[in-house]
């Protein structure tokens, strides 16, 4: 068997074995969510006998492992289950969520992974000068707010005292993608800010590793010009630890944008995690938690094969 499919078959092993692991997490912790779903849904003015009625009818009174391998056998066939609180199906429930926050995350992605390697190659090329302190001192504080802060700045500025933008970024079907791109500018921005900083230090850091190379001295040699060096030399050599942190902030803006979503009020996946937690609905708890989680170790994974498959080094470990 060849090395590199070796490797990937083993990535995808070990990402399987996590996944199985996070499920468990995920219904030990919804299990400690204080609270009862069938107290939430009836009121405080239930009586005892219909909270007893509710917790048979849901299967709450089953012990712990078999409403556990009961959910784990519905996921591996497809079925999330239905939401407690209003018995709407949860998998077509997520489907548009999960769209909404792909969306903008792709948006978000499209702006800030561009950006990022750009600043940090113009960062080398004018290193302990005044651009790259600049934008190391810019980035540095962006990094330094939490997204809610960011986000409520952004809206003071932007919806109140300039009017630009709305505060609430609601899209929904039908709308131009004008319209949505307008909706969501503001949360698009403050992602921006939040996962900017990370990939933009790490660039230069990545890239000033290899500055020092025998082959980067040579290049000098021939008299090239430095900014020809950096893109053209140094940094197709630094771009496995660049892909990695690509692919880990870009796992952030599918899966931490929960505090954005709520912030500005925008129907993704992140604003459907906080509502049902609210109801105690644990089923669509849980099943908002294993979509970020495979999603996180998907990306994670997928950095992986991008920088055995980059790296001569990683390709023939031997």
């Amino acid at each position: 068997m060849h090395p590199v499919v070796r490797l990937v078959g083993q990535r995808l092993g070990i990402g399987l074995l996590l996944l199985l692991a996070v499920s468990v997490l995920i219904f030990v912790g919804t299990e400690l969510l204080p609270g009862d779903v069938a107290q939430a849904i009836l009121g405080q003015s239930a009586t005892q006998v219909s909270l007893a009625n509710l917790r048979e009818q849901m299967g709450l009174n089953d012990p712990a492992y078999v409403r556990y391998f009961r959910w784990l056998f519905g996921v591996l066939h497809g079925d999330l289950g239905t939401a407690l609180t209003n018995g709407a199906n949860i998998r077509s429930e997520i489907a548009d969520r999960l769209a909404n926050t792909l969306f903008l995350a792709f948006w978000a992605a499209i702006i800030a992974v561009p950006l990022a390697i750009s600043l940090g190659l113009i960062a080398v090329r004018f290193r302990n000068r005044w651009p790259d302190k600049l934008i190391s001192g810019v980035t540095l504080a962006t990094i330094s707010l939490p997204e809610f802060v960011a986000g409520y700045i952004l809206m003071f500025l932007l919806t109140v005292k300039f009017r630009v933008f709305s505060p609430i970024s609601t899209i929904f079907p039908g709308m131009s993608l004008g319209d949505k791109l307008y909706a969501i500018a503001l949360p698009v921005a403050v992602l921006v800010l939040v996962v900017l900083a990370h990939m933009m230090r790490m660039t230069r850091a990545a890239i000033l590793n290899v500055m020092q190379s025998a082959y980067i001295e040579t290049a000098e040699l021939k008299g090239l010009r430095p900014f020809t060096i950096i893109a053209r030399h140094a940094f197709p050599n630094a771009v496995a630890p660049v892909v990695n942190v690509v692919m880990l902030n870009l796992a952030y803006l599918v899966v931490g944008v929960v505090v954005v979503e709520v912030v500005f009020v925008y129907p993704g996946m992140g604003q459907y995690l906080v509502d049902h937690v609210a109801k105690r609905d644990i089923p669509v708890v849980q099943a908002c938690g294993l979509i970020f989680a495979a999603v996180y170790i998907g990306l994670n994974i997928l950095a992986d094969v991008i920088s055995i498959l980059a790296n001569p080094r990683l390709r023939h470990p031997k």
